[in-house]
């Protein structure tokens, strides 16, 4: 299978206070860190980085895609379908990710793409919660994404409703992922300094400040 990767960071950061694309995290931004850790399993060249329209974003490997969200404030789905539209079209089959998620394994990329047989999407459930961006998706679905934008059915989970989708429980992702930090997105200040010393960084006084808030 050829496969890609889309990894989307056009979101507010409202909780965070900061741009999380932006964050420090040892001696890269978030979203560098992010598209490396990507990076082992997927090439640059077949990763699509989407932002908010004008969002600045670090440096990045020349050969990785940068695309925008066409309308701001949609949520994933509309970032989804910029990252589809902007991938190679020899991709078949793409993973999908946030940028905050700064302890991504790899293997746990691999065993998501290992898993999608010829389904449409295979997708991490959490008893009732799914989670749409660290799940793989076939290139074809774009259609079905826009179908949904357009009638602003914007939650990820009506792309479940209409696609053939596999979802996949947890704990069967600890075999890759044995504590699921792969799944552990960063919204707050705390948050981020807990990835921070889990990852044996040092965290800066200014954000231990606003972490004691």
């Amino acid at each position: 299978m050829n496969r890609g990767a889309i990894v989307l960071c056009g979101g507010k950061s409202t909780r965070m206070g900061s741009p999380k694309a932006l964050l420090p995290f040892g001696e890269e931004k978030m979203l560098q860190r992010v598209v490396r850790l990507v990076s082992e399993i997927v090439p640059h060249e077949q990763i699509v980085v989407v932002s908010a329209p004008g969002q600045e974003l670090p440096s990045l490997p020349a050969a990785v895609r940068l695309a925008e969200d066409k309308r701001a404030d949609r949520g994933p789905l509309e970032g989804l379908a910029a990252g589809l539209q902007a991938i190679t079209s020899k991709t078949e089959i793409v993973y999908a990710t946030s940028c905050d998620v700064p302890l991504l394994q790899p293997a746990f990329i691999e065993y998501l793409f290992q898993q999608i047989g010829n389904h449409d999407l295979v997708i991490p459930q959490e008893e009732s919660f799914y989670h749409p961006l660290a799940a793989c998706y076939r290139t074809s679905v774009l259609p079905s994404i826009r179908e949904l934008l357009a009638a602003d059915r914007l939650r990820p989970f009506y792309l479940l409703e209409k696609l053939d989708s596999i979802a996949i429980p947890i704990d069967q992702l600890r075999i890759a992922d044995p504590e699921l930090v792969s799944l552990n997105n960063l919204n707050t200040p705390t948050q981020y300094l807990a990835a921070l010393a889990a990852a044996g960084f040092s965290v800066s006084p200014e954000w231990q400040a606003q972490a004691d808030k």
